[in-house]
């Protein structure tokens, strides 16, 4: 079954999947069947492997990849069982998204303007990444492998991101000239590093950093979550952005379905599904369809 399972990660991964996580699977999967003297899938045995694993959400995963290799290999070998993939009726639930109000974004600016010296980088350093995320909406992995090299006159080239896509993110006017300014004051630190946001030393920002930081500055200004909630995370600018987006888009239908897969694009998601999960993290937009589609309702109902 190894080969098998070799020469389906093989075909997968020449279609962009890179599945570190599937090969660790299904290579236990096989050791396990192999155990138990099987060379062919079955739906028991694959049940009783990923009931090993002590959470729901981990056996799901670990079944439904499995799931994914016995459909591939059924085809050239129907001897194999399909198990079934929903098994064990897990329901993954999305984190809420804290969404930033312009003072918070502004406070949270303010906060980082106070960090280090004022003749240091840093200040400045975490003060545009703060203000680049909340205004493009990209993914914070995103901003901090930014290069140098990346900043065209059309805007940010996202190389090879999530998904192994590679977009183009316009900037308006006042964001391509924060960008200048602090690239002027960072080439001060002579750094041999060509990524954009570094730290004073002139080494790349690593994500651990980043986060710890961001932490102190959520104290620093005062932003706690409301009640039920978790702490506002650097991903939510993303969510930020979106949001506001489609709450400032064309009320028109036409434009509405133009306007969501320009962000969806915009936004480097896999396709446009994932960007209608942002209409359920916004009640304004639901309150708007609700709106419209009452009058298509009544207006049926009228004819």
């Amino acid at each position: 079954m190894i080969n098998c399972i070799n020469t389906y990660l093989t075909y997968r991964r020449a279609t962009g999947f890179e599945l570190y996580n599937d090969k660790y699977l299904l290579h236990s999967y096989a050791r396990f069947a192999d155990a138990l003297g099987e060379c062919f899938i079955r739906t028991s045995t694959a049940i009783t492997w990923a009931s090993q694993s002590s959470s729901v959400a981990q056996r799901d995963v670990r079944l439904k990849t499995l799931c994914r290799f016995a459909r591939y290999i059924y085809l050239e070998d129907n001897r194999h069982e399909l198990p079934p993939a929903g098994h064990f009726a897990y329901h993954k639930k999305r984190r809420l998204p804290y969404i930033y109000s312009d003072d918070e974004v502004n406070s949270l600016i303010e906060a980082a303007l106070q960090l280090g010296t004022p003749d240091s980088l840093q200040p400045y350093t975490y003060a545009n990444l703060i203000a680049l995320l909340a205004v493009t909406g990209l993914r914070i992995s995103e901003a901090l492998k930014l290069q140098l090299p990346d900043i065209t006159i059309d805007g940010l080239l996202i190389r090879n991101t999530k998904f192994r896509k590679s977009r183009l993110v316009p900037l308006h006017d006042s964001v391509e000239q924060g960008l200048e300014r602090y690239i002027i004051r960072r080439q001060l630190c002579l750094s041999m590093s060509q990524a954009v946001f570094i730290t004073d030393e002139g080494q790349q920002l690593s994500y651990s950093k980043v986060h710890y930081t961001f932490n102190k500055l959520l104290k620093s200004a005062k932003l706690t979550p409301q009640a039920g909630l978790d702490l506002p995370r650097l991903h939510d600018f993303r969510h930020r952005f979106a949001i506001n987006a489609l709450l400032h888009g064309s009320p028109d239908r036409k434009s509405v379905s133009q306007h969501m897969l320009a962000l969806s694009t915009y936004l480097g998601h896999v396709n446009v599904y994932s960007t209608f999960w942002y209409l359920d993290a916004a009640p304004e937009l639901l309150r708007d369809i609700a709106f419209e589609s009452e009058k298509l309702l009544l207006g049926g109902a009228k004819k």
